[in-house]
């Protein structure tokens, strides 16, 4: 029977909290953990009862990054049986870089090599102030391959042209100076109540103007601003006025009432 390496559970408010599980390893990721990331991440996409999704971990890191064991493995294998494996880590980041819900990392102790990846996918991080994050794959003679578009976009190249080659570890402080984490926590209660707290506006706004929005930042994000992109712009707004939930908020807001998918 294959272990869970991942929880996954579903709260009242709509948020799924999906939480990293070998804590005996701290987090460690192997080609099973990618395999129930992916699911999870995919089944929870799905679900229409699903307004936010958040990443932790149990124990004191987030993730020391591959496993030993599992990149020794993979050092026995062929290029063919290396390129696929490297390609499902390469769907896990893109999954959850474009999962259509909000995301929210949740971040403590060690986060290294591909966990700085999970991080930078996320659209908000919250970390406490004694993480440490290293892009260490250079030390073992490899590369932060399959991550390295998400992290250069979350900290820049020139940042990345340092870290990438160094494979120095750098803390919370300077990661958010980077723009990689946006809020800092001093503890672990801390980090649970920076977490609720940000999570409150996804529960005010439309859904689907909130998919909609994330849609539209990866659609715009680096791109020249030609007509191809005015006219795609105009067409993304004039979709989500006749939406219906376009509609009812404007109805609402007029109307001086509140939108039907807030809660009473």
């Amino acid at each position: 029977m294959t272990k869970q390496y991942v929880e996954l559970s579903l709260d009242a408010k709509g948020v799924a909290w999906l939480t990293l599980n070998r804590p005996e390893v701290h987090n460690a990721f192997d080609d099973i953990m990618i395999e129930q990331l992916i699911t999870a991440l995919e089944e929870t996409d799905r679900n229409t009862n699903v307004r936010a999704l958040v990443l932790r971990a149990h124990g004191k890191n987030f993730s020391a990054g591959a496993d030993l064991a599992w990149m020794k493995r993979m050092a026995n294998h062929s290029r063919q049986k290396n390129l696929d494996d490297a390609s499902r880590l390469a769907l896990l980041m893109e999954r959850l870089n474009h999962y259509s819900k909000p995301t929210m990392a949740l971040i403590k102790g060690a986060v290294y090599g591909g966990a700085v990846g999970l991080t930078a996918c996320c659209d908000l991080v919250i970390a406490t102030r004694n993480s440490n994050f290293c892009l260490s794959e250079v030390r073992i003679g490899l590369i932060p391959a399959v991550i390295s578009p998400y992290v250069i976009r979350a900290i820049g190249e020139r940042q990345a042209r340092r870290y990438f080659m160094t494979a120095e570890a750098f803390n919370a402080v300077t990661a958010q100076q980077f723009g990689l984490v946006h809020e800092l926590a001093e503890d672990d209660v801390e980090l649970d109540s920076l977490c609720h707290q940000l999570l409150k506006p996804f529960y005010r706004n439309s859904p689907q103007a909130v998919s909609a929005a994330k849609s539209l930042i990866h659609a715009v994000s680096q791109q020249p601003i030609d007509q191809a992109l005015i006219r795609d712009t105009a067409t993304r707004i004039a979709d989500i006025r006749v939406s219906d939930e376009g509609q009812e908020g404007l109805n609402a807001f007029l109307s001086k009432r509140q939108p039907t998918w807030i809660e009473e």
